[in-house]
């Protein structure tokens, strides 16, 4: 029986991963960031030195693209640094890493999907330490799943649905940008993966993208939160060309899913994921 590691168990993408582990017969461990702290090797070592994992799948992170760009230091000691000792106890231990990654690794100027095989170019300081974290695992790693991923939202913590919910609950109106174009993923969807590349085993080791289909902007997700969750309320939701905020953000970050789509064929409409994930929040 395979047993696993999953590190920054408190996230949203942890958080689901728990709520699917019960429909998998693996033996898995998680951890929050009060229990196994990434950025202290020792601490990795300590738990992994009483297991036998197979896998890690990394959801620690820092996460808050804003205040990164406030924060450097703690920005690039996560994402950065503290990837790198996880990478550095995974190849003492002979342990596969799944590591979760970001569209804002690239700069958005390209205007046609990005492959994995595209030139980064991050634009904020979020989007480097992610890179950089990638590099580390690239070089201390052979056994490894690199996963960039989009646009996040789940029934748990805060994302960008959630908070759209509560705004239409308290009738606000709000004005969206446009500016932006990217896709909406899942964590029921992305978390579905992750637990696809365990059982799999022959999956090629590399960088993936991995997304729902299709593509839009915060507007247009806005704009589908509400007619899905709350039809009356379309009308506060209202367009804006731009919104300004201290990260540049990427504005085009769509990804190219085709080399996902050939090891794995359950990738659905964002339109549809959405749907499916406010059925859950419903409950």
């Amino acid at each position: 029986m395979k047993q696993i590691a999953i590190l920054g168990s408190n996230g949203q993408l942890g958080k689901t991963l728990k709520y699917l582990e019960v429909e998998t017969n693996y033996v898995c461990k998680f951890y929050t960031r009060n229990e196994l702290d990434i950025t202290n090797k020792l601490s990795i070592e300590t738990i992994f030195n009483k297991n036998s994992f197979d896998f890690c799948i990394n959801c620690a992170a820092y996460t808050n693209v804003e205040e990164a760009e406030k924060d450097i230091e703690s920005t690039f000691l996560v994402n950065a640094l503290g990837v790198r000792n996880i990478a550095e106890v995974c190849k003492s231990k002979g342990i596969t890493l799944i590591h979760i990654s970001t569209d804002y690794v690239f700069d958005g100027t390209k205007r046609s999907p990005y492959k994995t095989s595209d030139i980064t170019n991050p634009i904020n300081e979020y989007g480097k330490s992610k890179l950089k974290g990638e590099q580390f695992i690239r070089e201390v790693l052979t056994k490894y799943y690199i996963i960039r991923t989009s646009w996040l939202y789940s029934v748990y913590g805060k994302n960008f649905m959630k908070t759209i919910i509560n705004k239409i609950a308290d009738n606000t109106v709000l004005s969206i940008t446009t500016e932006e174009t990217g896709t909406p993923t899942s964590c029921f969807d992305l978390a579905t993966f992750i637990f696809y590349l365990v059982r799999k085993n022959d999956i090629p080791y590399g960088i993936y993208n991995f997304s729902a289909k299709g593509s839009t902007t915060w507007f247009g997700f806005a704009h589908e939160i509400a007619k899905l969750y709350n039809p009356d309320k379309q009308k506060n939701i209202k367009k804006v060309e731009t919104f300004k905020t201290l990260a540049k953000r990427p504005k085009y970050s769509v990804l190219d899913i085709s080399n996902t789509e050939k090891v794995y064929k359950d990738l659905n409409k964002w339109e549809d994921s959405l749907s499916k994930t406010l059925e859950l929040y419903r409950l």
